[in-house]
């Protein structure tokens, strides 16, 4: 039996990117597993974790976990998608810097950005 792609009663991992965090890392935004909940960084960020994340474990499906954006995104057709509201929290915290964690981004940031 195969897994839904769709969990939305999964909470997320965290508040940060978990392997940023593990590795001392930051990033600009932030993506939500929507099969298992993981918080992973986008594609802008230096490390690229949410989609990492979704090449290993074949969870194909992302939604923004930015505060006021609730889009989805499909890995395996590049599409934007529609889908059910997630268990909270929705987004980081207000508060959280971005990009973040505060202390951990250099002053010249923008420089290790993926375009």
């Amino acid at each position: 039996m195969t897994e839904p792609l769709v969990r939305p009663e999964v909470p997320p991992s965290g508040t940060g990117c978990a392997e940023c965090l593990d590795s001392g890392g930051w990033w600009l935004h932030l993506r939500r597993c929507a099969t298992c909940g993981h918080i992973g960084c986008c594609d802008t960020s230096p490390a690229q974790h949410a989609t990492q994340h979704a090449t290993t474990t074949d969870h194909k499906i992302v939604r923004s976990f930015e505060p006021g954006e609730d889009w989805y995104y499909d890995y395996r057709t590049g599409e934007f998608l529609e889908g059910p509201p997630l268990a909270p929290p929705e987004s980081h915290p207000l508060d959280q810097s971005v990009p973040g964690p505060a202390e951990r981004v250099p002053p010249d940031w923008q420089r290790y950005l993926h375009t």
